[in-house]
């Protein structure tokens, strides 16, 4: 499943472009002079976009780099109108981003079921030469032509919507604690990036309520700059409510790895500090030892809530210690009204950072004999080929 998560693609887009009006004049036997009767060309097919709750990643577009609508059809006589283009509409699951793939501009987002939004619109239809006619100029020998069709690269990223992001070094516990606190099933092994794709879980919470808890790859340091997987999926979290920060009590400094955390994310987008925050520090059924083995005291809740200003609980999601306290602290910041509503601005990304260098088609040095049938040279001395099939 974790191959087949797909959070960002990049396609190729173009609408329809209208068909032309005619240039017709109507013919009787009995009617001479039956004047202009052309009709109008019709409208192309749009690009749209439609958001679709039961998708939950770009898959469906990996292999589709390539979308267009029709062309709308040209006028006809009898001021009959030419037919419309068909629109395509692109299928994307809720808190999909569009941008310009180009420049980095951001176009648009998708944040609500059934939502639609016109990416590139169609081109409309040329009048006929029957709209043309007055008392002066009653046989008008000119029609409109249809409005060329728009095309543009198209990056379309997808941000999971959720209430709680996770965030922490490789190996804090986050995908242990979602595994715990819901029924989500992610990979937790004792090395790091088990987690390669973001993992969401429903927590239930008492009184039949519950809220959503997304899990993303561990940031180390310089995640803002590209370093492991954190700039890919740190965009993640930009729509959560309520950011868990998650730092193992075996840490040497606490406060220290918080602040390196946070530090990434301001980098990344300064508006991820303006989000709710809560420290749980993890693993506390896993104390820290000195070099005699002497195990060694965690700093409090309140010690260290001193410092960095925001709640603090201790946590092991082996033994349920503190997760009901967790929750409680979750549930209450979310509730909160200045967490109540979550608006991003989405900024322009950078097209050279986020993606991959193409490979080369050829190395630097050519070796020596390689023939390039585009190259402008004297005559060809074909005698030296003789021997290996071309003089037969």
């Amino acid at each position: 499943m974790a191959s087949n998560f797909i959070d960002y693609v990049k396609i190729y887009c173009r609408s329809g472009k209208g068909g032309a009006g005619s240039m017709h004049f109507h013919r009787a036997k009995y009617l001479p002079k039956g004047g202009p009767d052309g009709g109008d060309g019709g409208r192309g097919g749009s690009i749209i976009l439609h958001g679709n709750r039961n998708l939950w990643t770009l898959l469906h577009l990996k292999y589709q780099k390539h979308i267009m609508a029709t062309d709308g059809g040209r006028g006809g006589e009898s001021r009959s109108s030419g037919k419309d283009g068909e629109d395509r509409i692109i299928e994307v699951p809720c808190g999909t981003v569009a941008y310009d793939g180009d420049t980095g501009e951001w176009l648009c987002e998708v944040k609500e079921h059934d939502e639609r939004i016109v990416l590139l619109r169609g081109g409309k239809g040329g009048l006929g030469n029957w709209n043309f006619r007055t008392a002066t100029n009653q046989a008008p020998r000119y029609a409109q032509p249809g409005e060329p069709c728009q095309e543009r690269n198209v990056i379309l990223q997808l941000k999971v919507l959720a209430d709680v992001g996770l965030v922490g070094f490789p190996n804090a516990g986050k995908s242990t604690l979602l595994s715990v606190v819901s029924a989500a099933k992610p990979e937790i092994a004792d090395y790091p990036f088990t987690t390669l794709t973001p993992q969401l879980g429903i927590v239930k919470y008492r009184d039949e309520r519950s809220f959503c808890m997304a899990d993303i790859p561990g940031i180390i340091e310089g995640a803002s700059e590209g370093k492991g997987l954190g700039l890919r999926f740190l965009r993640h979290i930009e729509r959560n409510a309520v950011l868990l920060f998650l730092v193992p009590a075996a840490t040497p400094d606490i406060v220290g790895e918080y602040n390196i955390l946070l530090s990434e994310l301001e980098k990344y987008n300064p508006e991820l500090l303006t989000k709710a925050r809560i420290l749980a520090v993890s693993k506390c059924d896993l104390p820290p030892y000195n070099e005699e083995g002497e195990i060694l005291p965690i700093p409090s809740a309140k010690e260290i809530s001193d410092q960095i200003g925001i709640p603090v609980v201790h946590i092991a999601s082996y033994t349920g210690m503190g997760l009901d306290e967790l929750k409680d602290m979750i549930w209450t910041e979310l509730n909160k009204e200045q967490n109540q509503v979550i608006e991003i601005s989405h900024a322009p990304i950078e097209i050279n950072q986020i993606e991959r260098d193409e490979p080369q088609a050829q190395d630097d040095e050519d070796e020596e004999g390689t023939i390039y049938l585009n190259e402008v040279e004297e005559e060809w001395d074909l005698t030296k080929y003789k021997g290996i099939g071309w003089d037969e």
